[in-house]
């Protein structure tokens, strides 16, 4: 098998532990037994735990990413790809909720342990790095701009998604969760756009 390969594998088996069963039990032995490989096999695909929790937050990322941003219809205007951004990532929230339950998970084990507190900052960067993206990809697609500096918005944009991904996860009404980033994108276009020159 092929270093990404098995390093893909070794992603998905991690995804899987850890998702079922928690943070704590996603140990380098259950990970490799969940995979099928052998503890060697790891040490071949990834320097340390924290490189693999490091690939764990770079999938689930680019899994939000991809919801977000796959049905972007520039027709609709700015709010328009927003709205839909909303929705393919409150669709990804319903379909895996164990993804962002262990997202969350990582963060609040990662800022109490000064060893993992880059893994964090990582995650946080990353998350902030999709949000600017989608802006400036949504802006592009509609004729507009950000009177706002992106990175500004960005991080408001994560502030907002955070908010209504926790609480979904405490109460799961997606109905509730959906009306509130409707008026969290009405909010955030208000006065933050214009037309490009």
């Amino acid at each position: 098998m092929a270093v990404e390969e098995r390093r893909a594998a070794l992603v998905d088996a991690a995804l899987r532990v850890m998702v079922r069963d928690g943070l704590a039990a996603g140990t380098t032995r259950a990970v490799v037994a969940e995979a099928g490989m052998s503890l060697a096999s790891f040490h071949y695909a990834f320097s340390s735990r924290d490189e693999l929790l490091q690939e764990v937050v770079h999938r689930v990322v680019g899994r939000e990413v991809l919801a977000a941003t796959a049905d972007l219809r520039p027709e609709e205007g700015l709010a328009g790809c927003l709205r839909r951004a909303a929705a393919g990532y409150l669709e990804h929230l319903e379909r895996e909720p164990g993804h962002e339950q262990l997202m969350l998970e990582l963060t609040l084990h990662a800022v109490r342990n000064p060893s993992l507190r880059p893994l964090a900052t990582e995650q946080y960067r990353a998350y902030t790095a999709a949000a600017a993206g989608l802006l400036e990809q949504a802006a592009a697609l509609t004729g507009r701009r950000w009177v706002r500096p992106v990175p500004e918005l960005a991080r408001l944009l994560v502030t907002l998604v955070d908010g209504a991904t926790t609480t979904w996860l405490v109460d799961r009404d997606t109905e509730a969760t959906r009306a509130v980033l409707d008026a969290a994108v009405e909010l955030f276009v208000a006065g933050q756009a214009e037309p490009t020159a």
